[in-house]
């Protein structure tokens, strides 16, 4: 008679539970006011999948994990977070992009190493996942480092058009090697040099994909560089067959990827263009029109303008973060509406530099969730505006995207800022922004520009309607 083995049995609730936890923590961090719940619910899933694994995991032999193993891995674990902890605590959010690039770097990294490791191993998965796991998770890791570099200011864009036929041969060469790996090996094949090839490709790759990416369209790299990791994480978990890596990185994978989607259908581009690398980047082209003139505005006169208003439609960008002026515009927002005025956040899908940048930015503030507008309802309430007040926005609200056929962001849908009756600039300066390129917006007979540090400004700006 066959015995139950309620370790595993256990161990499989276990992992069951977890992934409740996961989805959890997925559908709570798609609200500010419950996003850090949603956190806690994840994270206890990932606590519990680990404990439980280290306590009645057993291998092929039927044995458990050695006692020096596990103290090896609660050590590490405990060194990374203390690491991890004292990195998001001392962040500032400004930088928040780049640590999110770096955190999904160390995931990828995990990735490539656990397939790296476990190739040729007969009492893991099939090759092709392994394969997988360690091309997926390379190209996370060499992507997500440059994209840390590049939004740190360290490596600058470099964009080329045989970029994309270079990524194209890597792509195809990538797929040529793993086929040619799944078939019979013959003699004289040494399949540890075509696997360190593999991998010294897909580390190229990443490198060469991300490289050429315009800094405008950053967020969506990010996004689709974190569902790698997932992916990665997956095929990870089914070396082991380990459930609940499995699980945790599909819902990675796969909310990384719908993201990427959506992002992508913001940016009116295509995930292929992605993942050649032709996604944005180069200069634009020359164009014969005229730009105009700049006119600047007094804090009175803004003041005054914006007291007085019906309607005031705040846009906030990378600038806003920069200055680190959420709090003080959140201070504007409640002196406004005190006065009686509405007052609404009108939010672009890529807006910061990486995806909801924005969203956690202002949440930060305590701006009510209710008065983030997405761009696809602010849009029709533009006309009837009486005041936009872009606060260190810049490409999201270019014109340029709408009128003109040589910018490189032409047919990106953006906030419709030109549209309002009036429309107030805060900027340090007339210096382009993450594209590169000139914002016609400055130079519309509407717009008035006020040149500072946003979060100066603003305080000047609230000194100045309270003595109204």
């Amino acid at each position: 008679m066959q015995t139950l083995d309620y370790g595993s049995i256990i161990l499989d609730f276990s992992y069951l539970i977890s992934a409740i936890l996961f989805i959890i923590g997925l559908k709570r961090l798609s609200h500010p006011e419950t996003a850090k719940k949603g956190n806690l619910f994840a994270a206890s899933g990932m606590l519990l999948a680990m404990i439980t694994t280290l306590i009645l995991h057993k291998n092929a032999s039927g044995g458990g994990i050695a006692l020096a193993n596990i103290i090896l891995i609660v050590v590490v674990i405990s060194i990374g977070t203390v690491v991890g902890s004292l990195m998001a605590r001392k962040v500032k959010m400004t930088a928040m992009p780049q640590l999110v690039s770096l955190f999904n770097a160390t995931g990828g990294a995990a990735s490539m190493l656990v397939a790296l490791m476990e190739f040729g191993n007969p009492n893991n998965s099939p090759v092709l996942v392994t394969l997988l796991g360690l091309v997926i998770g390379a190209i996370a890791f060499s992507g997500s480092i440059i994209a840390w570099g590049k939004l740190d200011g360290k490596i600058k864009t470099w964009y080329a058009r045989i970029f994309r036929y270079i990524n194209l041969f890597l792509l195809t060469l990538t797929v040529a090697i793993i086929v040619f790996m799944l078939l019979p090996v013959s003699e004289g094949v040494n399949v540890n040099v075509l696997l360190y090839t593999l991998l010294v490709i897909a580390l190229v790759y990443g490198v060469l994909f991300v490289m050429p990416i315009g800094g405008a369209d950053m967020p969506v790299v990010i996004s689709l560089l974190n569902s790698f990791t997932g992916i990665a994480a997956a095929m990870a978990g089914f070396i082991y067959k380990n459930q609940a890596m499995i699980l945790g990185g599909i819902f990675v994978g796969a909310a990384g990827m719908i993201l990427t989607i959506l992002m992508c259908r913001a940016m009116n581009r295509s995930l292929l263009n992605v993942i050649v690398g032709a996604f944005g980047g180069g200069a634009a082209a020359s164009s014969d029109k005229e730009v105009g003139t700049v006119k600047e505005i007094t804090l009175s006169d803004a003041a005054v303008l914006l007291n007085y208003a019906q309607k005031v439609v705040i846009v906030p960008g990378y600038g806003l973060a920069a200055a680190q002026a959420q709090h003080v515009c959140s201070e504007l927002d409640k002196l406004l509406t005190d006065s009686g005025v509405e007052v609404k956040y009108a939010i672009h899908p890529v807006a910061g530099r990486m995806p909801g940048h924005m969203n956690v930015l202002l949440a930060e503030a305590d701006v009510p969730y209710e008065k983030l507008e997405e761009m696809e309802r602010i849009n029709p309430e533009m006309p009837n505006t009486d005041v936009v007040v872009v606060i260190g926005a810049n490409d999201v609200v270019n014109p340029a995207a709408i009128d003109e056929p040589s910018s490189p962001i032409y047919g990106m849908p953006i906030i419709n800022a030109h549209e309002a009756k009036r429309i107030i600039v805060l900027k340090r300066g007339m210096g382009k922004g993450y594209a590169a390129i000139e914002n016609y917006l400055f130079y519309n007979d509407k717009t008035n520009m006020l040149f500072g540090n946003a979060k100066d400004s603003l305080q000047k700006l609230v000194s100045e309607i309270k003595n109204l």
